[in-house]
């Protein structure tokens, strides 16, 4: 097949969504092709990759690691046909149909006549060394995803927004204790939801204070953290099994900057009840379109929305 002669669908990301996506489309003899990305230097399949185990995936009663998730992923849409490239898009052309689509260096080019959208979020990080070393091992970006692995234990939640303060109270369920690290001496979350935060008592506020280090990344495990205050500029050793930053996310968007809607927090803006992006033919699927959830299941769910939804949009238009 030429490079431009059209493909019925592209599938740009290889996370839980975008592979639902490719083996349904697959499945009802679209012919798609995935272009999987070279994120995570350079293993694709989503932030599942940094995720050492997952307990919370229906299927797995033993729980399963996220590279074993995601690579059970990669090989059930190899099983059902889907032509899969291991690369990154650099450039999207959707002024003009069929959508053109360039991945490495520019020298390929490929054609569509649907496109789905799954190249995810990404995680803000603290930026410190030691909280690098321990991703997985104690340190995370989701309190819904490992918060049960630290159950009746003490936890600390790094973040001011609204994100910080559901992480906050999510794990106050389930630990016996929630520090909440702070920058500055106000929180910049709704009125409800730092309500919710001052008035649980599982919940301990440190002001004014900034991360220097997690610890123990010699032990390969999370023993505390290194808080500075910022007021005295006095230094604290804060024990804690988990840490989780809350600090946002960043969806993979740049790629459709200026050409899709976008909520204002850079989220590709879907009709509601459906992966329609504002381009007829383009939908959109998984963590790059949904800020509220952001689950493994709900991503592969919707996966599964952008397949139908882009076989309905065909078979309408001929």
């Amino acid at each position: 097949m030429s490079l431009l002669e059209p493909r019925n669908v592209i599938v740009i990301g290889s996370g839980p969504a975008g592979h639902t996506a490719a083996i349904y489309a697959s499945r009802a003899n679209l012919k798609p092709l995935m272009i999987e990305g070279l994120a995570r230097g350079g293993i694709p399949g989503g932030q599942l990759m940094i995720t050492n185990d997952v307990e919370n995936y229906p299927g797995f009663p033993e729980k399963i690691t996220g590279p074993d998730l995601m690579k059970a992923f990669r090989e059930q849409s190899i099983a059902q046909g889907v032509e899969i490239i291991t690369d990154d898009v650099i450039k999207v052309d959707l002024t003009a149909r069929p959508f053109r689509v360039w991945v490495g260096d520019e020298k390929s080019e490929y054609a569509a006549r649907t496109l789905i959208v799954a190249t995810g979020a990404q995680a803000k990080w603290l930026g410190l060394a030691s909280e690098s070393s321990l991703q997985g091992r104690g340190v995370s970006a989701c309190a819904v995803c490992d918060g049960a692995f630290f159950r009746n234990q003490d936890v600390i939640v790094v973040g001011g927004g609204d994100t910080a303060m559901e992480e906050a109270t999510y794990l106050s369920g389930i630990c016996r204790t929630v520090t909440l690290v702070h920058r500055r001496d106000s929180f910049r979350a709704s009125k409800t939801m730092q309500e919710r935060v001052f008035k649980n008592p599982k919940i301990k506020i440190l002001y004014n204070s900034a991360v220097d280090e997690v610890l123990d990344v010699d032990k390969g495990e999370v023993t505390g953290a290194r808080i500075h205050d910022l007021k005295n500029n006095e230094k604290r050793i804060v024990p804690c099994t988990g840490f989780f930053v809350a600090i946002g996310h960043t969806p993979n968007t740049d790629l459709f900057a200026g050409q899709l809607d976008l909520h204002d927090n850079g989220y590709i803006r879907t009709k509601p009840g459906s992966s329609y992006t504002s381009v007829a033919g383009v939908f959109a699927c998984g963590d790059v379109q949904d800020f509220t959830y952001r689950q493994a299941v709900t991503a592969a769910g919707t996966g599964c929305m952008a397949a139908l939804d882009a076989e309905r949009w065909m078979g309408a238009h001929g």
